[in-house]
């Protein structure tokens, strides 16, 4: 299309309009397997923009794609018209009714925020995904979502009292419960929003009263007893409402648009029943099965004690967890190498009542030979146990290599007493075509997620890709069940429902969207008249993945572009700060999908499968993605994929670098160990050029840092050279240390600007016992990681690890004060090293430490007791690192600092501090890095009184804190120093 229209569209528009590449890429695909460019991105600011984007489309013959989240799994947010994003313009909660228990909300309200509103009242919005820290609730009616409780709450559609939306005709109406009488008044077209209205309620008069269209609808559509069911327009459960059916529910448009992905009307306004929440208590039995067969039996006998959801989670998902850093953690409860766990949730008023009904249901597994081992999981425990079984779906895609798990038959869903023949038929069709497939999900529901191993980048997986749909929709047809459970039909499924429903019903679909979309502007191609479902592709077929020459080797991953295409787009980056978690702060900020992990993978696949270019890591486009990416490492542990950003932002730099050059600030960020080295002969000097404010300005004006932002300042002395000097003036017997030896890592940033803090970490050994070694070595490397100067890194890290793995051993292991530089020994240093030092690395790998893990180890074998510290009681609010986050974990730092036995810590919930290196510090990024801070951290840390202690062992940490709110953070082994006796 012509760029002077989609100009002109734009100056139309109180919100905005995007159609660069970079916006366009963002938003090509969603969690699906589908890429389709898009003509252009719209953020509406209101409902008049939505009027002027539905008459653009309809003059101009393009199409509107509404999308909230985009974590849809069927390409129902993929298309070639314009993708009009309401995630970060309506997302207000309109209405709360807590009397007669209903909620208005807008389409971009997150599913968990809005029960965090609902809490203080009692009340709960049943329907749960996977995704629900991220679903909205537009989302959520689009594709009729429901999730692991639907076996109590069933799916959003019923749920749904009343949208309003905007028509095809740009009109704006309401869809609520009408009588016979109120809808006998619509069809004669009174109080009618526009001839359209009118005519939707004449049309579906017709269709349905006619008892030869009544008769196919109920023969061919999913048995009434399938709970889970979007396949097609639900003109079933229109049929079962008066007035077609008497005695049944009243007539509410509701029932279809739920589940109609977009493609009927543009929703603006929604209102929802609400529910008493859950009760307080619940459990988790976790029935270890041999096979999937005896887990789907289990699951019948599970049904019988009405549990509040029956969950399972087979082999392969289970084999996944072992090696994903968050997910590993979660495992507790598993006894062996079970070929399936059934997770049965039990909620009752008490723990008795749970212990009561577990112990029946284990006596009746048992009397029926089912399972071998029955675990009750209780407390918060059990959070971990439903973290385990969402994480599956983006712990499948990170199986190395082309091959993935693909959602192409995942969203089945049959009558839960089919569910053990049908899995069994299921497989025995896999193993025609010699493939396997990965079982978890909804076992109560009769819905489990089945995802076949398949390379869609070869012409033979793009083939079996269809065959496998085709064959597994005649089964489902068979047991007379629904294709799509509660994942919808999108592009994916279309093509089938023809099978599904019969020819009959199919023409009464097209008839629908005909009738409510004539121009054909709301989500064309999905549902009816889709394209073939394995056309428009994420990989086209016979696809050649490039090797890129890069300094890290993604050995992992077996490459920098199957790095990337780790992300399967499931969205988990789109928490907000309410939700919790450290990825993506900077998207916590902006809500722009750019600044997810998501985005920024999908931009870089994107360039380097694609670009024409010698160095396809030239591309403005990736840089502008990458921009705000902080490299807090956030991704690397609570993506389910594992996507490293940081490492990709790292490399991605390097290469452009080499394309456009590095900027002066670049370099001297990258060099900050060498300047710090020269300007520590005159400490002095420095601190008043950088504390003057004339020559401060001038200074940082130069560099590109934010004029108000304080640079941090010299010690008057190195950490390495009091370390000298005490060495000469320590007694011999006291170095000797009655506990062992520890060999200190001096990291740069302790080195020249917290020299008193590593000062104090060498006196807190020693009077625990410890003699401290600081052996020779190179600066960490993290300065150059963190600009992107990869190379320079490498360096470091072959140097480093040459000369350290000959001192450092189990038993004299390397302790680092700051938590980003002795990481790096765990992270970054793995992927640099030649082949032939890698195992050099690994084992020093294994014995660096934080000095809150050694303290913490060291505590469990009793060489750190609490009589060594003080008795007074204090307060702690701890404010965690991001690379301690995801590499190592803040238990350890809060147990630390309780060994002073009156001691209470407790973490601050926040993400990133926002400071990140030298981010915060630079003028374009300053004012987002206080946005950060400003999400959870400054307020929390502004309510403490004076008393309270606040920690943070990260030095970027403690600045931010600083700077935002005014308070002095104390590391956490200062905290320790401080409560020695």
């Amino acid at each position: 299309m012509n760029t002077d229209k989609l100009n002109r569209l734009a100056q139309q528009l109180t919100g905005e309009l995007h159609y660069d590449s970079t916006m366009r890429t963002l938003y090509a695909t969603d969690a699906s397997a589908y890429r389709e460019m898009p003509l252009a991105v719209a953020f509406p600011a209101d409902k008049e923009d939505i009027k002027t984007l539905i008459q653009f489309a309809r003059q101009e013959g393009t199409s509107l794609i509404p999308r909230t989240a985009g974590t849809s799994l069927a390409g129902q947010v993929v298309g070639n018209g314009i993708v009009v994003d309401v995630s970060r313009t309506f997302n207000q909660i309109l209405e709360i009714n807590p009397e007669e228990r209903w909620v208005k909300v807008q389409p971009g309200v997150i599913r968990d925020e809005l029960n965090l509103a609902l809490k203080p009242y009692g009340l709960y919005f049943g329907p749960e995904t996977s995704t629900a820290n991220r679903a909205m609730m537009g989302g959520m009616v689009g594709n009729n979502s429901c999730g692991s409780n639907s076996v109590v709450y069933r799916s959003t559609r019923e749920h749904l009292l009343s949208v309003k939306a905007i028509l095809s005709d740009g009109s704006e109406t309401e869809f609520t419960s009408l009588s016979p009488a109120a809808f006998e008044a619509k069809c004669l077209g009174e109080n009618a929003a526009s001839a359209l209205e009118t005519r939707i309620y004449q049309a579906t008069k017709a269709m349905l009263s006619h008892p030869t269209t009544q008769e196919e609808i109920r023969r061919e559509f999913p048995k009434p007893t399938v709970e889970r069911r979007n396949t097609g327009y639900a003109v079933d459960l229109l049929l079962d409402t008066e007035p077609f059916t008497p005695g049944t529910d009243a007539f509410n448009f509701c029932k279809l648009i739920a589940g109609s992905e977009g493609t009927l009307a543009f929703l603006t306004e929604l209102k929802f029943n609400i529910v008493p929440l859950p009760p307080k208590e619940i459990g988790l039995l976790c029935i270890h099965c041999h096979t999937i067969d005896e887990s789907l039996r289990a699951n019948l006998v599970a049904l019988k004690y009405q549990p509040s959801a029956s969950e399972l989670m087979d082999h392969y998902v289970l084999e996944c967890t072992k090696a994903n850093l968050e997910q590993s953690q979660n495992r507790f409860f598993v006894q062996g190498d079970p070929g399936a766990i059934l997770v049965v949730e039990i909620a009752k008023n008490t723990q008795a009542e749970i212990e009561a009904v577990a112990a029946a249901l284990t006596a009746d597994l048992k009397l029926q030979n089912l399972g071998y081992h029955y675990p009750l999981v209780t407390g918060p425990d059990t959070k971990k146990v439903w973290t385990l079984r969402k994480a599956g779906l983006g712990l499948l895609s990170n199986i190395p290599g082309d091959a993935k798990p693909v959602a192409v038959i995942e969203d089945t869903a049959v009558d839960v007493n089919d569910l053990p023949d049908f899995i069994a038929e299921f497989n025995q069709i896999l193993k025609k075509h010699d493939l396997y497939c990965v079982h978890y999900a909804h076992a109560g529901s009769g819905e489990l997620h089945l995802r076949p191993i398949i390379n869609l980048k070869t012409a033979a997986g793009n083939k079996l890709f269809r065959i496998i749909a085709e064959e597994i929709a005649q089964l489902v047809k068979k047991y007379r069940g629904s294709l799509s459970g509660e994942h919808g039909d999108g592009r994916l499924r279309g093509e089938f429902i023809k099978w599904m429903v019969g020819a009959k019903n199919y023409q009464l679909l097209e008839e629908v969207k005909r009738t409510w979309d004539p121009d054909n502007i709301f989500n064309p191609g999905k549902i009816v008249n889709t394209p073939a479902m394995d056309t428009f592709l994420r990989y086209e077929p016979g696809q050649t993945t490039p090797d890129f020459d890069t300094v890290f080797k993604f050995k992992d991953a077996q490459g920098i572009l199957r790095a990337a295409e780790l992300c399967n787009g499931s969205g988990d980056c789109r928490k907000t700060q309410l939700t919790g978690g450290t990825m993506c702060p900077s998207y916590m900020v902006t809500r722009n999908e750019k600044d997810t992990t998501r985005g920024r993978a999908n931009v870089l696949r994107e360039f380097l499968t694609r670009s024409t270019k010698a160095n396809r890591f030239d591309h403005h486009e990736i840089k502008e993605a990458m921009e705000l990416c902080i490299s807090c490492k956030g991704c690397k542990s609570e993506c389910p994929s594992n996507v490293d950003v940081a490492k990709l932002k790292a490399e991605f730099l390097q290469h452009y670098y080499d394309a456009n050059g590095i900027p002066l600030r670049t370099r001297l960020v990258g060099n900050f160990t060498n300047l710090n080295n020269v300007a520590s002969v005159a400490p002095g000097i420095y601190n008043f050029v950088f504390t003057n404010k004339f020559t401060s300005r001038l200074a940082k004006r130069v560099v590109g840092f934010a004029e108000n932002r304080p640079l941090p300042l010299l010690h008057h002395t190195t950490l390495r050279q009091w370390f000298k000097k005490h060495q000469k003036q320590t007694p011999p017997k006291f170095l000797t240390g009655s506990k062992g030896k520890v060999n200190l890592f001096c990291d740069e940033f302790t080195n020249f600007n917290d020299a008193e803090i590593g000062i104090k970490a060498v006196q807190l050994l020693e009077r625990l016992g410890y003699e401290v070694q600081m052996p020779e070595h190179e600066e960490s490397g993290r300065t150059y990681l963190s600009k992107g100067l990869v190379r320079d890194a490498k360096k470091l890290a072959v140097k480093n690890v040459a000369k350290l793995s000959k001192v450092v051993s189990a038993n004299v292991p390397l302790i680092g004060i700051e938590p980003s530089a002795i990481l790096t020994f765990r992270d970054e240093y793995l992927d640099l090293v030649e082949e032939d030092q890698y195992q050099e690395a690994q084992n020093l790998a294994k014995n660096s430490y934080l000095i809150d893990e050694f303290i913490f180890a060291e505590m469990g074998k009793g060489n750190i007791t609490p009589d060594q510290f003080t008795q007074e009681k204090r307060l702690i609010k701890l404010h965690g690192h991001c690379h301690q986050k995801a590499l190592s974990s803040v238990a350890y730092t809060q147990k630390m600092l309780s060994l002073p036995e009156n001691y209470t810590v407790e973490v601050i919930p926040s993400g990133c501090c926002g400071m990140a290196g030298s981010f915060g510090y630079e003028t374009e990024h300053y004012e987002v890095s206080m946005q950060i801070g400003e999400l959870v951290l400054f307020p929390t840390v502004r309510k403490q009184p004076e008393s309270v202690i606040i920690a943070a062992p990260g030095t970027s940490c403690r600045h931010q804190i600083k700077d935002g709110t005014g308070r002095r953070a104390l590391h956490t082994l200062e905290v320790l120093y401080e409560a020695l006796l």
